[in-house]
C-alpha cells in the first residue's frame, strides 16, 4: 500500500478517535443526567427520563444519524457538519443505554447508606453527591467499558454521511487497490487496538476509583462470579 493510501487510513483513524471522544463525552453527560433523573422522587421527572430512555433505546442508531443529518436540520433551515451530527446522534443514543447503567448502580447502593445520609439531615443532592455517587460510580465502570467499546464500533455508522472515518477510508483504499482482504484486516486490527486500549484505560480507572472508596477491584463481583465449590487457588474444594 502506498504512503498516500496509508495517510488516508490515518486520517480516518483520527476522525474516528475524535468522534469517539466527543460522542463519549456527550453520552456520559446524558447518562448521568437521565440516570439520576430516573431515581428522582417526583414521578414526572422519572416519567420524562424513562420516556427519553425508551425512545432512544428503541430506535436504530443508523436511522437516528439519518434524522439528525438529513431530516431535522433542513426542517429548521440549518445544517450540521457531519462530525457534530454524528456526535449528537451517537451521544444521545448511547447515553440512553448509559442512563440505565447509572440508574442500576444507584439503586444497588445499600439502603443503609441512604438512610445514614437522611439521619445526618443531608439534602437529596448532598446524599447523591457525597454518599450515593462515590459508592455507585466504581460499579458503573465495567458496564461503561463495554458501552464504550460498542460506541467505538458504532462510529462506523457515520460513513453513511460520507464522513471520512476509519471504515469510510478503508473502503476507499479497497476500491483503489481492489484488494479486500489486506485492507479490511488492517481495519479490524486498528479497531481492536483502540478497543483494547479503551478497556485497559477503563480497568485502570476502576481500580483507582475502588481504592478511593476502600474496595478491592473485582472483589465482591469476583467472589460472586466464582463457581460454587472452588477454592481461592482455583482448585475444587
Amino acid at each position: 500500500m502506498t504512503t498516500g493510501l496509508w495517510e488516508l487510513v490515518l486520517q480516518g483513524v483520527w476522525i474516528t478517535v475524535q468522534l469517539l471522544v466527543l460522542s463519549a463525552l456527550l453520552a456520559g453527560a446524558v447518562s448521568f443526567v437521565v440516570g439520576i433523573a430516573r431515581t428522582h422522587r417526583l414521578w414526572i421527572v422519572r416519567f420524562l427520563a424513562g420516556f427519553y430512555t425508551e425512545v432512544f433505546r428503541g430506535t436504530s442508531a443508523l436511522v437516528m444519524i439519518f434524522w439528525v443529518f438529513f431530516v431535522l436540520p433542513p426542517a429548521f433551515g440549518w445544517q450540521l457538519v457531519p462530525l457534530w451530527a454524528g456526535t449528537l446522534a451517537l451521544g444521545l443514543t448511547y447515553g440512553a443505554y448509559g442512563a440505565e447503567i447509572v440508574r442500576g448502580a444507584l439503586t444497588a447502593v445499600e439502603p443503609a447508606q441512604r438512610e445514614g445520609g437522611i439521619a445526618l439531615s443531608f439534602t437529596p443532592w448532598q446524599r447523591m453527591r457525597l454518599i450515593l455517587l462515590p459508592q455507585a460510580v466504581p460499579e458503573m465502570i465495567p458496564p461503561f467499558s463495554n458501552l464504550l467499546v460498542e460506541l467505538l464500533k458504532g462510529t462506523a455508522l457515520v460513513s453513511v454521511m460520507g464522513m471520512g472515518d476509519l471504515a469510510f477510508s478503508g473502503n476507499l483504499v479497497r476500491l483503489a487497490l481492489q484488494e479486500s482482504a489486506h485492507i479490511y484486516t488492517y481495519v479490524l486490527l486498528i479497531y481492536f487496538v483502540i478497543a483494547f486500549a479503551l478497556t485497559r484505560l477503563m480497568r485502570g480507572l476502576e481500580k483507582r476509583l475502588k481504592r478511593g472508596v476502600g474496595k478491592a477491584p473485582g472483589g465482591a463481583a469476583a467472589r460472586s462470579a466464582r463457581p460454587v465449590g472452588t477454592s481461592v487457588g482455583g482448585g475444587a474444594a
